[in-house]
């Protein structure tokens, strides 16, 4: 493979490109490599009041779900990266629990009292663990914004909750461009557009071997120590 300066490339295309290439299998650069040296902690985010009550399915599709021979509505997205430590170390056999809304903003939780309509094969939620080289791969349903008080909406978002073997966090993946973005008082917590690129990622093309039709987002979170 050829190698890439770094200085021709910004580092979150850098970070972006050595995501692709570590969860796709394949060896990555020195060069790339040296890219994480400077690693940030992932922001904090809120856990929100839709957590699942019921145990969660442990599945890389929640496109489906079983039992059920039906597809969830909506843009099919594959989500996957990393989580490493701030010395860029991968964190294995971390325990990665993620809930969403669906295509229609709407949680599958009784408490959620948006009128928009569920999705019976659709659940929103997974557990998953991480490979030897923290790696994660999950394929789910775009979410939609949705309405969180009098004229407030949420962005699309998914939550994520990481339990390495030292420390865990709790946060939410964000979609570039999305309207509601810059009014989101818990995206904004993190701080100006440099943190927040740590949150918002951008719908990529998929890989030669992804659905067709589908979308790809590049997620990779930092624990202290893993």
């Amino acid at each position: 493979m050829a190698t890439i300066p770094i200085g021709d490339l910004r580092r979150r295309e850098i970070l972006m490109m050595s995501g692709v290439l570590a969860v796709s299998g394949m060896v990555f650069s020195p060069q790339l490599a040296l890219a994480e040296a400077a690693l940030q902690r992932t922001p904090d985010q809120i856990l929100g009041p839709f957590y699942p009550l019921k145990e969660l399915p442990q599945t890389p599709d929640l496109t489906k779900v079983s039992g059920r021979s039906g597809r969830a509505e909506g843009q099919v997205i594959n989500v996957m990266g990393r989580v490493l430590n701030l010395a860029g170390e991968p964190v294995h056999d971390a325990k990665i629990e993620v809930w969403q809304a669906n295509t229609h903003g709407r949680y599958t939780h009784p408490s959620d009292p948006n009128p928009a309509p569920l999705d019976p094969n659709f659940e929103g939620s997974a557990v998953l663990t991480t490979d030897q080289e923290g790696r994660y791969r999950f394929k789910t349903i775009k979410p939609a914004a949705y309405p969180a008080g009098p004229n407030r909406m949420r962005p699309a978002h998914i939550h994520f909750q990481v339990s390495g073997k030292q420390d865990k966090i709790v946060t939410q993946m964000y979609f570039e461009d999305d309207p509601y973005n810059k009014a989101d008082p818990f995206l904004n917590s993190v701080g100006g557009p440099e943190r927040q690129e740590l949150l918002v990622k951008k719908l990529l093309d998929p890989l030669p071997d992804f659905e067709p039709g589908s979308k790809l987002v590049i997620f990779d979170m930092v624990l202290y120590k893993g």
